[in-house]
């Protein structure tokens, strides 16, 4: 029987009030009674096969949505699984909300059943994580939660729920509604109008963007900015920075810029540290976190000419209500720069060993072209680099600065979520398919049809590349993989399969696959082929 006045009833009310009707989770001893909660509340929980999976499912749910993506696990190892998903989401802006359960508070410092600091574990990847003190604390402590991962740069946030305040009794009113929303950054009237006024007199001014700028709703907002400012507006979210290959032949513009305005993106390793752009560069930086001037000027010193400190999100609808003439020739070089690939990829073919990466691509493009609200999920080393430079659609989540793979079948069950009838491809390496392949276990149970495309070259390819070229033919060790079956596994997991060795038999396989009640794990034999590196002729 649910006792309606427990700290998890008081969450599970919370969670509502957020507009939240969806938690990713995996079950464990310290969350039954949010579970029991979220029955009450009528929270629907997607129940997975690792925690990590749940924070995953959390993040691509957040960045497709705009809503807070919530992952609840359990205390202990649950956490420390879950934890190292939360790296991908930071790196990515991610406004996800990881619900910990925990030892009581009312035996802390006793050994506990999986005691352990949770919050300290977490505090590395989030932008904020902490115990809730009690009962009474769980309603507005899950608010605020709420509105820290959503405000100034978006991120992660972490909070452990204690047994002892989910079960004791919890009667205060809920927090108001606009103590769960972000707290907005504004521009300051004045330095926009000096900050428009130092872009307008530049000759090859350019604005570059972090991660919030590549959201469903961040392209919008990135793609007004240009079309009002008549000056390239360009959004980053990949390791390889300017020289990711969804960004063509980018890297070289780099160097040609006389202005730079960083909304949101820091000058970090993505761009060699300022070394990416001319030495007599200036930039202008808009950002919610002021320290990042401290890196910004480490970097490129007195060439940061002016700092605001505002949101990306404030900053990018501002800024578009403003007037600015570009220059016409520079933006149609940048867009010329970035759509650019070679030719040669539009009749690229295998050698024998497998399908060309590009190849494999053409024909997985006719799936996303068939609805205008398809859903593409890259992830992987070199394949994963191929997937971005061949690939596009209307919505689209790589796995992001962190680098880290893994995360693309748990997050195309989000993406399935999200968006039910579209169509929702994830490419993805053989290594990557191993990291969460009994997510397809959860896709079957909750009936989340997707396509899933593993690029089988038998190898850990990225590193193969890197011991080739740094060590030699014969240095290479750890990078072999067997030409596992991928496709049988899915059919054990009670999904389809499809095994493709000929490039004839991949388009009628991912048609089948388009049209099945279930998820498909289209299996394709590749060649084991380096990254891409875009150069126009």
């Amino acid at each position: 029987m649910t006792v309606s006045s427990r700290g998890a009833d008081a969450l599970a009310r919370s969670i509502k009030a957020a507009g939240i009707s969806r938690l990713f989770t995996l079950s464990g001893n310290h969350i039954m009674p949010v579970f029991d909660a979220a029955l009450s509340a009528g929270i629907e929980l997607v129940h997975v096969r690792h925690e990590a999976a749940a924070v995953h499912m959390a993040d691509a749910w957040a960045r497709l949505t705009g809503e807070p993506g919530v992952a609840l696990v359990t205390g202990g190892p649950g956490h420390a699984n879950a934890v190292s998903a939360l790296y991908t989401a930071q790196m990515s802006e991610s406004p996800v909300v990881l619900l910990s359960g925990h030892a009581p508070n009312g035996q802390a410092g006793w050994g506990a059943f999986q005691e352990i600091d949770q919050a300290a574990m977490a505090a590395p990847v989030t932008k904020a994580s902490w115990a809730v003190g009690s009962a009474a604390a769980m309603a507005t402590d899950f608010a605020r939660a709420c509105r820290v991962a959503r405000s100034g740069r978006p991120g992660p946030v972490h909070l452990s729920l204690p047994t002892d305040a989910l079960e004791h009794p919890a009667d205060e009113a809920l927090p108001d509604a606009r103590d769960y929303a972000p707290i907005l950054m504004p521009l300051d009237a004045g330095q926009t109008t000096a900050l428009v006024t130092r872009l307008s007199k530049a000759q090859r001014p350019l604005v570059l963007v972090g991660p919030t700028g590549l959201t469903d709703a961040g392209r919008a907002r990135v793609a007004a900015l240009q079309q009002a400012w008549g000056i390239p507006v360009v959004a980053t979210e990949s390791p390889r920075g300017a020289n990711d290959p969804a960004l063509g032949a980018f890297a070289p513009i780099l160097a040609r810029a006389d202005c730079v305005l960083l909304l949101g993106k820091r000058l970090d390793f993505t761009l060699q540290f300022g070394k990416a752009f001319d030495v007599a560069c200036e930039f202008i930086q808009i950002d919610a976190d002021a320290h990042e001037w401290t890196r910004t000027r480490r970097a490129v010193s007195e060439r940061l000419q002016e700092t605001l400190l505002a949101d990306s999100v404030t900053a990018l609808e501002s800024l578009a209500q403003r007037s600015l003439r570009g220059t016409p020739d520079w933006l149609a070089q940048v867009e010329t720069a970035l759509a650019y690939r070679p030719p040669a990829w539009r009749e690229a073919v295998g050698n024998g060993a497998g399908l060309h990466p590009a190849e494999l691509c053409r024909a997985v493009q006719q799936v996303l072209d068939s609805h205008d609200d398809s859903v593409l999920i890259c992830d992987g080393g070199e394949f994963g680099q191929w997937a971005q430079a061949c690939l596009r659609a209307p919505h689209r989540v790589i796995n992001g600065a962190a680098g880290a793979i893994g995360s693309a079948l748990p997050m195309a069950l989000a993406g399935r979520l999200a968006h039910r009838d579209a169509p929702v491809v994830a490419m993805m390496g053989d290594g990557t398919f191993g990291f969460h392949c009994a997510e397809l276990d959860t896709a079957v149970r909750y009936g989340l049809p997707f396509i899933c495309v593993v690029g089988n070259d038998a190898r850990w390819n990225a590193e193969y590349q890197i011991q080739l070229n740094s060590y030699g033919a014969e240095r290479l060790v750890g990078c072999e993989l067997l030409p596992t079956r991928y496709d049988r596994v899915a059919e054990g997991f009670g999904a389809h399969g499809a095994w493709v060795t000929e490039a004839a038999a991949l388009a009628p396989a991912l048609q089948t696959a388009a049209q099945a009640r279930l998820p498909t794990c289209v299996n394709v034999a590749l060649a084991g082929l380096p990254a891409p590196v875009v150069r126009q002729g």
